[in-house]
């Protein structure tokens, strides 16, 4: 049976990955701040267990990574983010607000992974999945504004990047994707696409990864993006 770890797990997103990946027949291993409060979360049937885990607190990511003892990690869905607050124009920023933002979306899932690389590189097909955002495209940026969200995510893309090169010795792939404009708490009511949509999509990016696409930027529909 394949282990799946999921990270902001208790909603939108990560709540459909887990139930994608459960319907798979995976163990899933899902992690959010607040499993107490996780109903949709643990109403879901298979082989799951409930982490906690705050991506803010390194200690949380070191206590997350003990819990694992000695389990392979077949993959890894780095999805827990923030927006940062709104709005986000040049007159509204805030250092504090910027750098916790950074901190969530950029270093925190590069210290998560770390902190379970030997349980990826234990594994026999190992994967590994960023959550990232078209906003963090350079390129594609035509509208300015949302100063902190696109920088924090365009620091994922740069840092995964590095380490999609750095894993390639280890023979694991790393793969950054966008879930389009989905309807979540944080996409809003007039997203385009549902989260199962969204998912589905990414979810067949992430079964075609190899190594011949490790550190590529795929949107959900695996279209690649520009950086």
């Amino acid at each position: 049976m394949k282990h799946v770890v999921i990270t902001g797990s208790n909603r939108g997103i990560g709540l459909a990955f887990c139930r994608h990946y459960l319907a798979q027949g995976f163990r899933v291993s899902a992690a959010c701040r607040h499993p107490d409060s996780a109903s949709d979360l643990k109403a879901l049937s298979g082989e799951l267990s409930v982490f906690s885990l705050d991506l803010a607190s390194e200690s949380s990511i070191e206590n997350f990574a003990s819990q694992l003892v000695d389990q392979s990690v077949d993959l890894i869905v780095n999805n827990a983010g923030v927006y940062g607050g709104t709005p986000q124009g040049l007159d509204d920023l805030s250092s504090k607000e910027w750098l916790n933002t950074l901190n969530i979306n950029a270093v925190a899932p590069i210290f998560l992974t770390r902190s379970i690389l030997n349980h990826i590189d234990s594994s026999q097909s190992p994967k590994v999945a960023f959550l990232t955002s078209k906003m963090g495209s350079i390129a594609d940026n035509t509208s300015g504004r949302s100063y902190i969200y696109r920088s924090s995510k365009a620091a994922l893309n740069a840092a995964a990047k590095s380490l999609a090169i750095d894993l390639s010795s280890h023979n694991i792939p790393v793969v950054l994707l966008h879930p389009g404009w989905v309807r979540t708490d944080m996409g809003g009511p007039n997203g385009l696409i549902d989260t199962q949509e969204s998912v589905a999509g990414m979810a067949q990016v992430i079964d075609h990864l190899d190594m011949r696409s490790t550190g590529a930027f795929f949107d959900y529909s695996g279209k690649e993006i520009p950086w």
